[in-house]
């Protein structure tokens, strides 16, 4: 659909600290105002100074203060102060409030005194970042700060990106490392002896933005620390961890579960801040309809690309927050295509940033970012971690990103500098969306989510359990560091013949590296490579788990902003998982359709809600990707649907289900032809609903509805998370149920369609078409549930875990 706002003249940007005149600009024109359904308003916050701790150097000082910070702010010296003592210790209070000075402080005070060791190793420090940009950034603001301290303080980055000719110098010689989980889980801690210098003087570990390490990926990365606590014991280290982030619930509770030691909390923020301006925006209502005839609103792709396009014409530096590659893309050149209208220059200044970019490719945008060459950037998530892009004075968010917490990281990344700032959130045509633009207070009056990780879960735990002991044979004595459930693994371990016990100890029996047994952030399998057919270039990479959705045979591939279909899928390949594709430019994207069904393996704990059952355990997904649409872009209109011959897959995990009996249909008015759809219908609205309550993303988890289920002989509707073992996002339901589907019911009410639409009860990713659907046999069926429904669900019981996969 065409703009019905002409962009915002080149020379009328607003002063970056007054964003109520760039939201004011922003509204003007036909229509544009009724979009704003709420402006939230923080006003500005004066800051409070402390005294610089007694244990940092002077020279530290110096090199500080030469950096403009002439005292530090009381949150960031009290963090210090705990470290100092050697205690651990996470800062969580704002975004732009100063933590990586806070943990700072103590690290390079820390080499500082060590490089005065007779062999200048005298103490180390490992950084993990949850991506390579963050590191990266990182080590870049570490060496401005330490430059006058000469060679005291040796940061170089270690990951994936790193040349092989450098990776001997960093052993040798750095000692502060900065790095990945993935790096430390795949490459520094199964090589241990060659880093024992460097483990031996291990005194700080700093993880950043801890937030993220949620669901299985947090799973793994508890596992991870715990193996690193062990081989630095090795080597008679005991390392102080100093966590951060912007946004976390109850952070030392959440610190302690992932890192397995007592973390000292800090979460008063004493840092200034600008005033933020967040405005909620619906798109409107097309003359479209979608599928079943459904009402369709302008997507927030285009909403967002029109926005970003206003922006960057007015000057006004923004990032648009994308949830997907392929959307980061799209607005991208949207965007860009619409700038060339306005001025042939300005096409240049915006581009897409994403995961599976070339090293080089990541480094030369987050260049231009820096230095101002660019204006405006779509990016993904990989955009959202702490990168210090200073100078922004908007940020755009194309649809909610799943957690309040991500919503105010996200927020966050303009107003760096104490600027004011401007903040929108573009709703996708979404349940969850659609509730939270019309209930403000959902957002704004609530605290950030918990982080739910799960460090016992069998799949997470048992194939590091495997790692360790190709590390250091484990023993009996051990077992205690990777918790409860871990004495139970060994002997299904051992029956798997993937360790052997001789004497007290287990060691590994096999050729291949036990590190390989597991990806961390629960990809399923190495990424596939995307090709072009006609050159051979090597454009990306796309995650194993997504590659039967987003690069099967006539997907539509976006990268650096052309467009490509894929012509083969090759899934068998012994050199690996290939996508060949050929540049193209259909006038359509492509999405892909799904059947999946659900069998009970073990009910762990059931609530009754009054004849029926609210249930969680675990169960097995049987899931195949089976065709898919084309849609016109911009509009979303379907053009038409292509079968596809993919291999089935198949999960177990855990899930929460509900059942209903005949009595309560009778009660709610639903008869037998009713009932398929609004079980469907009900089904889609609360996964929709969930990321409310558990953090976590309606693309990580998935249900299923039946009318009559095999395993339960009542009307079943399933949610279940899409991670082997699970990632708690389920059992959170389970325990949140009543909340969660009364909050499901009132947004199916308070949506204006009639017979239901993709703001209540249609699902984007759908297997069925969205058919069949019931709007108002959903609502009556969750009312009656919810009449006999308990106050307070009784939580999961801890029953023995499922056993681990071979």
């Amino acid at each position: 659909m065409a703009s019905n706002q002409r962009p915002l003249s080149p020379g009328s940007r607003p002063a970056p600290a007054a964003p109520r005149s760039v939201l004011a600009a922003l509204t003007e024109g036909p229509g544009r105002a009724a979009r704003v359904t709420h402006t939230e308003h923080l006003p500005p916050r004066p800051g409070r100074h402390a005294e610089w701790p007694d244990p940092i150097r002077p020279e530290l000082v110096d090199a500080v203060r030469a950096a403009g910070i002439e005292r530090p702010w009381e949150h960031q010296a009290l963090a210090a102060a705990h470290a100092l003592d050697g205690e651990s210790v996470v800062v969580a209070t704002g975004t732009a409030s100063g933590k990586s000075l806070a943990y700072g402080l103590p690290v390079l005070n820390a080499l500082l005194e060590g490089s005065e060791a007779p062999n200048g190793r005298g103490a180390t420090a490992l950084y993990l970042a949850p991506t390579k940009a963050l590191a990266a950034d990182q080590r870049r603001a570490v060496g401005g700060l330490t430059a006058p301290l000469g060679k005291a303080v040796r940061a170089a980055v270690y990951d994936g990106d790193t040349p092989y000719e450098e990776r001997e110098w960093v052993r040798q010689y750095a000692n502060y490392v900065l790095t990945n989980p993935d790096m430390l889980h795949r490459g520094m801690l199964p090589a241990h002896p060659r880093w024992a210098s460097f483990l031996r003087a291990l005194r700080y570990v700093v993880v950043d933005e801890c937030h993220t390490y949620r669901g299985v990926f947090g799973s793994h990365v508890a596992q991870v620390l715990r193996r690193l606590r062990r081989v630095a014991a090795r080597y008679g280290a005991e390392p102080a961890f100093l966590l951060a982030s912007a946004t976390a619930a109850d952070p030392g509770v959440s610190a302690g579960r992932l890192t397995g030691v007592p973390v000292t909390e800090v979460t008063e923020d004493t840092s200034p801040r600008g005033e933020l301006v967040f405005a909620l925006w619906e798109p409107p209502l097309t003359e479209l309809t979608g599928e079943r005839g459904a009402p369709v609103r302008r997507t927030a792709t285009a909403e967002t690309a029109e926005l970003l396009t206003d922006l960057t014409a007015a000057g006004v530096r923004t990032v648009a927050f994308v949830r997907s590659r392929r959307g980061a893309e799209l607005v991208s050149v949207i965007a860009q295509e619409r700038l060339g209208q306005v001025d042939r220059s300005l096409p240049g200044r915006v581009a897409a940033y994403r995961g599976g970019y070339l090293p080089e490719e990541r480094r030369a945008l987050e260049r231009a970012l820096h230095s101002g060459e660019l204006l405006g950037l779509a990016a993904t998530t990989a955009l959202e971690l702490g990168v210090d892009v200073s100078g922004l004075d908007a940020v755009l968010l194309a649809g909610y990103p799943g957690t309040r917490a991500s919503l105010w990281q996200q927020a966050g990344r303009a107003g760096r500098r104490g600027q004011g700032a401007l903040a929108v959130l573009v709703a996708r045509d979404d349940p969850l969306d659609t509730y939270l633009v019309h209930h403000p207070d959902a957002l704004f009056r609530q605290p950030v989510e918990s982080t739910v990780l799960d460090p016992d879960n069998p799949y997470v735990l048992a194939p590091h359990l495997c790692a360790a002991a190709a590390e250091i044979p484990l023993t009996e004595a051990d077992l205690a560091l990777f918790g409860p459930a871990a004495a139970g693994l060994m002997p299904q371990l051992e029956q798997r013949r993937l360790l052997r016990r001789r004497g007290g100890a287990w060691y590994w029996t096999r050729r291949e590296r036990a590190a390989d047994l597991t990806d961390i952030r629960g990809q399923g399998g190495r990424p596939v490579q995307v090709v072009e057919a006609a050159t051979g270039r090597l454009l990306g990479t796309v995650d194993a788990a997504a590659a039967h959705s987003t690069v099967h045979e006539g997907a539509v591939h976006l990268h650096q902003g052309r467009t490509y279909v894929v012509r083969q899928l090759h899934l068998d390949d012994p050199d690996g998982a290939v996508a060949l594709v050929e540049a193209e430019s259909p006038p359509w994207s492509t999405v892909a359709r799904d059947t999946t069904a659900v069998s009970v393996l073990e009910t762990e704990t059931e609530v009754a809600w009054g004849a029926g059952r609210l249930c969680f355990g675990s169960v097995e997904v049987t899931h195949q990707v089976v065709s898919y649409l084309r849609r016109k872009l911009i509009t979303g209109e379907v053009l038409g649907e292509t079968k596809l011959d993919l291999p089935p897959r198949t999960l177990r995990t855990r899930a929460v289900w509900w059942t209903v009996t005949e009595d309560q249909l009778d009660a709610a008015r639903i008869n037998p032809e009713v009932l398929p759809g609004a079980l469907h219908a009900a089904e889609h609205a609360s996964i929709g609903m969930l990321p409310l309550f558990a953090t976590c993303d309606r693309w990580d988890i998935g249900g299923v509805s039946v009318p009559l289920h095999p395993d339960t002989l009542l009307p079943t509707v399933f949610v279940y998370d899409g991670h082997p073992g699970g990632a708690g996002f389920a059992e959170r339901a389970f325990r949140t149920a009543r909340e969660w589907l009364t909050a499901t019911a009132e947004a199916i009410a308070s949506c204006e369609c009639d017979s239901g639409c993709p703001s209540c009860v249609q699902s984007p990713k759908c297997g069925n078409g969205n058919d069949p659907l019931h709007k108002r046999g959903a609502l009556r069926l969750l009312t009656e549930l919810l009449r006999a429904a308990p106050h307070g669900s009784a939580p999961a019981s801890g029953t023995a875990p499922t056993p681990p996969p071979p």
